[in-house]
């Protein structure tokens, strides 16, 4: 009983992307679409990382280009099927994000954010000047072969087709984060969040679950990386740059971080907000700079915190550290 939400809810999102791509004729939009997608998959990695540590990633562009670069390396090579390729980029991506997260997840603050911003720019600056292996500033084309999982490069690069892939994997990787961190894995993460301390105290090892979450949120930005790479054919290093994780965040403040689809909703909707406004206004990003003001102040939980106490006709409890970290106690006191 407590899955057929989850279950009605994804049947209606998957729903919803096989309507849009079956309905909408203008491939501009689609296009359109296809790049909000693909970001709401990046800004959900940001989100993951602030929702259950609590940090904040200045860097996390890193990932995103990385994966590109990576894959376009290994198909370059011709070391590997492509469709190996993509398994062994994210399985690298993974252990990569992982090693680091064991160093850097022990910097609290503000000294994280500028610790990952340190790291994503030495990424950039090395990704610019290796000419030879990344193609320098002049950016990596990606050379696909002519199918892919059995399906034709020109069926899957339809403006319809590679919409709903990209819907699918969203759908699907954020399905699986749910359940994550429904399990016992979510509690520990969320107990550690908020009382580091007190999660030593009854026995539980921070160290590892938190550089878990970092190179979990790292897999799903590198993900979205790969879908940017084969949509587009090519990864640059602006790819790498710490803008992009700037605008990640704008995406994840403005969606909220606290429900795990807030980000994503963020995404769209400022994808949309700069086609609207860049037909009607030169500096668009000012008007939505305003926008994003104006969420900070009214609506502290983005969109999606809105969005839930409308429907829900009254502001959710918030839940103490003390009462989230009971269950653990619980389990940790039993083993």
């Amino acid at each position: 009983m407590k899955n057929q939400p989850l279950s009605l809810v994804t049947l209606v999102a998957l729903a919803a992307g096989v309507a849009v791509a079956s309905f909408v004729s203008s491939g501009t939009l689609l296009s359109l679409l296809t790049q909000a997608v693909i970001y709401a998959l990046f800004a959900s990695g940001v989100g993951l990382l602030l929702r259950q540590n609590g940090m904040v990633s200045f860097g996390h562009a890193l990932f995103f280009g990385s994966s590109g670069y990576g894959l376009g390396i290994l198909l370059q090579l011709k070391l590997m099927p492509a469709e190996a390729a993509i398994l062994v980029t994210l399985a690298g991506l993974a252990l990569a994000a992982f090693v680091i997260g064991l160093v850097i997840v022990r910097v609290p603050g503000v000294a994280f954010g500028m610790l990952t911003l340190a790291i994503g720019q030495m990424a950039f600056l090395t990704a610019s000047r290796s000419r030879g292996l990344t193609g320098g500033a002049d950016g990596m084309n990606i050379d696909w072969p002519s199918t892919l999982f059995g399906v034709a490069q020109s069926q899957l690069l339809k403006p319809g087709n590679m919409f709903l892939l990209c819907w699918v994997t969203l759908v699907v990787v954020l399905l699986a984060l749910t359940l994550l961190l429904r399990s016992r894995f979510g509690s520990i993460t969320e107990a550690v969040r908020d009382n580091e301390e007190r999660a030593r105290f009854i026995g539980i090892r921070t160290l590892v679950p938190r550089a878990t979450v970092y190179a979990l949120s790292g897999v799903v930005t590198g993900l979205a990386g790969l879908l940017s790479a084969l949509n587009t054919g090519f990864v640059s290093p602006e790819n790498l740059h710490w803008s992009l994780s700037g605008v990640a965040l704008m995406m994840v403040v403005v969606g909220g971080p606290k429900a795990l689809w807030g980000p994503a909703l963020g995404a769209i909707v400022y994808f949309l907000f700069k086609d609207i406004l860049g037909d009607l206004a030169n500096h668009w990003m000012a008007i939505f700079g305003v926008a994003l003001i104006s969420v900070i102040v009214f609506s502290p939980t983005g969109l999606a915190g809105l969005l839930g106490r409308l429907f829900q006709g009254r502001p959710q409890r918030s839940v103490p550290a003390a009462d989230a970290a009971r269950p653990v106690v619980a389990t940790g006191t039993a083993h």
